[in-house]
């Protein structure tokens, strides 16, 4: 039976905060933004432009010990990768929106790469990953 990722959740401490951020300044889509009156939240998706793969649903922090993750979800190490079609296009972009990255683009063995910020500080590689790397081939079926 054949099975998929479809969200993973990112702890943000404030929805429009976190929409703004991905839509307007990393051009994602905003996929969802529904109220749910029964627990008090909205259930908030984004997805990069053009993606069929893993979205992203931005969950607000709902008591102090959540709260305490935001930015640091993965204890500093590099936790989200996103591919892109362009490196240099997106890079470029990205920084002229104010986009701070914490270590320049260089070329490996996989394909072009830099890290860059969320809003929250949580670490995300910009990567262009080479047509021979297994994902990609992955990604292009």
């Amino acid at each position: 039976m054949p099975q998929e990722i479809v969200h993973f959740a990112l702890v943000v401490d404030d929805y429009d905060d976190a929409i703004n951020f991905y839509v307007n300044v990393l051009g994602f889509d905003l996929l969802e933004d529904t109220y749910q009156p029964e627990q008090d939240k909205r259930w908030v998706v984004v997805a990069p432009k053009g993606s069929k793969g893993v979205s992203v649903l931005l969950a607000r922090a709902s008591n102090e010990k959540q709260a305490g993750y935001v930015g640091d979800q993965t204890g500093g190490r590099v936790s989200f990768f996103l591919n892109t079609d362009d490196f240099w296009r997106d890079y470029q972009h990205y920084r002229a929106q104010g986009v701070r990255f914490v270590r320049d683009p260089v070329q490996a063995d996989y394909g072009t790469v830099a890290v860059f910020l969320d809003l929250y500080g949580n670490r995300w590689d910009l990567l262009q990953l080479n047509a021979e790397h297994p994902i990609y081939q992955r990604i292009q079926s």
